[in-house]
């Protein structure tokens, strides 16, 4: 009777301090801190919704915000970043000079928060001699401006193109003397609108092109942290729904990332982008021609 007591004790004990052993903390399981580096975007707010929550914390996972897609690649570019988030357009620019960079998770389409603003309405733009186009020149504004051009069969001669990030933008003013085309996004084209530009094109009108918004990094650090970027996963699609199911709750938590937004102005480019956070195989086959292989996105 007391051998098998004895026995049973013991079976306990050894039952209660088994998890201490197989499941250690956080920090000690993601000793190497990886930093992400994003911009201000719609389609990036589970990235600040997760850190301002403490998630990336628990995954050692650092956030760097920027004023641009061009300065959010350039910190990747120089080895201050580990992850960083772009589209297709800024992956084709630093795969060039990283040839290990990869997507690795998806995360939105922009569906009409990418937009082309203008003092002038088309017909006027059609009409005039000279046209200054503001963009972030090396990003996807390139693209958009480019697809305006030829859907409209604008002359690109009479363009004159201006590199600015999207806080020199906003300080734009539609000026009654020139004829103004300025190519930006959700938050940022708000303030814009609100100075008197209109939007005459946005990524809703385009049909060939496709603007995607993933997370990248070396393709060493996706076989080495494929633990830790799958729970990060994990932590993207838990903090889509969360926003999805209670926008106004958690919106105080994210408009500081978004230039202050109003709430209404808030929710407004949110319906210009389309989660693809749990991509079809019709999606993934259709972006494999752009570089994004399907072995290493996880869904």
């Amino acid at each position: 009777m007391w051998r098998s007591t004895c026995n049973f004790l013991f079976f306990l004990i050894f039952m209660l301090l088994l998890p201490a052993c197989d499941a250690p903390s956080e920090k000690q399981i993601y000793e190497k801190k990886l930093v992400i580096s994003t911009n201000s975007w719609i389609g990036y707010v589970p990235l600040y919704y997760a850190k301002e929550k403490g998630y990336l914390d628990n995954l050692n996972i650092d956030l760097i915000v920027n004023v641009s897609l061009v300065e959010a690649a350039d910190v990747y570019l120089v080895g201050n970043a580990d992850i960083v988030t772009a589209t297709q357009h800024e992956y084709r620019m630093l795969s060039r000079s990283i040839r290990d960079t990869v997507p690795f998770m998806l995360l939105d389409r922009s569906y009409g928060a990418d937009v082309i603003l203008s003092n002038r309405t088309l017909d006027q733009i059609k009409r005039a001699k000279k046209i200054v186009a503001y963009l972030e020149i090396d990003s996807v504004n390139a693209d958009l401006l480019r697809d305006f051009i030829q859907r409209h069969h604008l002359d690109e001669k009479k363009f004159v193109f201006i590199n600015k990030d999207q806080a020199q933008t906003q300080q734009l003013k539609p000026l009654a003397n020139s004829t103004v085309v300025i190519v930006t996004y959700a938050p940022y084209y708000d303030k814009l609108v609100q100075k008197g530009f209109k939007i005459v094109g946005s990524t809703k009108e385009m049909k060939d092109l496709i603007v995607i918004d993933a997370l990248f990094t070396h393709l060493p650090i996706l076989n080495s942290e494929s633990k830790r970027l799958k729970a990060l996963k994990n932590t993207i699609d838990s903090a889509i729904a969360e926003i999805n199911r209670e926008p106004q709750k958690y919106y105080p938590m994210l408009r500081g990332y978004l230039v202050n937004l109003g709430y209404e102005d808030y929710l407004q480019p949110l319906k210009g982008i389309k989660w693809i956070n749990h991509p079809s195989d019709t999606l993934l086959r259709r972006i494999e021609g752009l570089g994004y292989e399907k072995e290493n996105i996880i869904k």
